[in-house]
């Protein structure tokens, strides 16, 4: 048995530069961090005495003979891709619900890739299980999806990802380290109970990234270059404020990122302490990101009782083994 742990990631700043729509033709650059709330994924080889050959635990429960039959697009793609010939279980469990805006899609293809190269015995680098991630999602999946969520949840850490036509680079982020100490004090998730398919949002604007959106991602690429100088500066509040600035832009890009009932909560957020915020992944749901000071916390959670919240903190790993049968110790 393998299980692996995986983070969910928050993006601050920059998203949308990290498809190639964009960055095969001008740089993109984008600022997240992987969070203290993970995917976990569990493999084990299928005893050959169960009539099914293939057994995927998730939000359903699938037993198959065949690869072929599989249902979840992620698990059928993996299996095919390595040649998965013996019997296999994988069981999904997140922290988090998926199709949030956490990139959990992503991460899931990252634990269980990397829980196949532990059992197929095959050493894979950070750098290597990323790119082989977007290989699949992308161009086997067929998912109209970013580079930064595979890049994100391989490294772990909070990072400036470099998008460039035929590569990318990570550096981790330099902060003092109140800055990172505020950040975890003063972030919090707020769940929006929508539930959205992040391919057909995406699609409304990354067809037009070099056209009609390409002064709005410029404008959100010079918010990156903004937040580097805050970070630089220990300045945490301005950074709360300057999400709120990056939110107004990335609703631009389409009318299909916010609704109605997302602007609701945003100007009740802000009304009640926060200083600024923003709706993660493609958009259309999922959970929203808010910086509410610490003075401001009561008067904030007061008012979002009826909502589901979660504290959150940066973390630095990137997916793990955190349990292999075949070599543990005694």
């Amino acid at each position: 048995m393998i299980i692996t742990k995986t983070p969910y990631r928050i993006s601050f700043f920059g998203g949308g530069s990290d498809y190639p729509e964009w960055f095969n033709r001008f740089p993109g650059e984008v600022i997240s961090s992987t969070i203290n709330k993970y995917i976990y994924i569990t493999c084990r080889e299928l005893p050959h005495f169960f009539k099914h050959k293939y057994r995927i635990v998730y939000s359903k429960i699938e037993n198959v003979k065949k690869i072929e039959n599989i249902q979840h697009n992620a698990v059928k793609s993996i299996l095919n891709f390595y040649k998965i010939d013996n019997g296999m279980e994988i069981h999904y469990d997140g922290d988090l619900p998926s199709r949030s805006g956490m990139g959990s899609s992503s991460s899931f293809v990252v634990g269980l890739l990397k829980a196949i190269c532990e059992y197929k015995n095959i050493k894979i680098s950070k750098n290597l299980l990323a790119k082989k991630s977007i290989h699949l999602e992308r161009s086997i999946m067929k998912e109209n999806v970013g580079y930064q969520d595979q890049i994100a949840a391989a490294y772990g850490g909070f990072n400036s990802i470099k998008l460039y036509k035929n590569n990318f680079s990570v550096k981790k982020i330099n902060f003092h380290k109140s800055f990172v100490n505020n950040l975890n004090q003063n972030l919090l998730l707020v769940y929006t109970g929508i539930n959205r398919t992040a391919q057909k949002i995406a699609g409304s604007y990354t067809k037009n990234l070099q056209t009609v959106n390409r002064e709005k991602i410029k404008k959100i690429l010079f918010h990156v270059k903004e937040a580097k100088t805050i970070i630089k500066k220990n300045l945490t509040d301005d950074f709360g404020l300057l999400l709120n600035e990056t939110w107004i832009e990335k609703k631009k890009m389409s009318k299909l990122v916010s609704s109605s009932k997302i602007d609701f909560l945003y100007k009740k957020a802000i009304e009640n302490g926060a200083l600024g915020g923003k709706l993660l992944g493609a958009g259309g749901g999922g959970f929203l990101l808010f910086y509410v000071p610490k003075k401001n916390r009561e008067k904030f959670d007061s008012s979002f009782s009826n909502y589901i919240s979660l504290p959150i903190k940066l973390t630095n790993e990137g997916s793990e083994i955190i349990f292999n049968e075949n070599k543990k110790k005694f």
